[in-house]
């Protein structure tokens, strides 16, 4: 295997979670909640800067998976799940990474991923990995506007 192919499967995968015979997209899901939760915030615009370089290599990364296993959307591309989870974390209030709040994140992000509501189905069609990624942007926006209304109700 090339340097190149490995390097795709590796992003791909997440470092091999999407192989994971049982619910890859919940191990990838992990992954992201987990580095949300542990690794560094970014501060204001550098927020924005991080996870939209992360959306970008989430998209070749699984357009170049699509060609290289020769199918749409693969199962065991999850770096869609990982980046949304991760930008989850990132973009909610810090109390969002506490441990109720963070499976709340987690539970939400997995029933919108799965259900596919309007329109994340329709989206899911766009070619290559814009559609593997733009689902799951989407269902990590109708998350985070859930876990802000939570947080605002919750202040009350």
């Amino acid at each position: 295997m090339g340097r190149c192919q490995g390097l795709v499967k590796a992003l791909a995968t997440v470092g091999g979670l999407g192989y994971a015979p049982i619910a890859p997209g919940t191990a990838g899901s992990l992954a992201g909640l987990l580095l949300g939760v542990l690794g560094p915030r970014a501060p204001g615009a550098a927020l924005l800067v991080w996870v939209a370089a992360g959306f970008l290599i989430g998209v070749a990364a699984s357009t170049a998976a699509e060609r290289l296993w020769g199918t749409i959307d693969p199962s065991a591309v999850v770096i869609d799940e990982a980046w949304a989870m991760w930008a989850i974390m990132l973009s909610t209030p810090p109390v969002v990474s506490s441990g109720p709040m963070a499976a709340v994140a987690f539970v939400l992000f997995r029933a919108f991923d799965v259900v596919k509501p309007p329109p994340l189905r329709w989206v899911s069609r766009a070619p290559g990995g814009w559609g593997i990624m733009l689902d799951d942007l989407g269902a990590a926006a109708y998350t985070i506007l859930i876990l802000y209304g939570l947080a605002v109700t919750s202040h009350k």
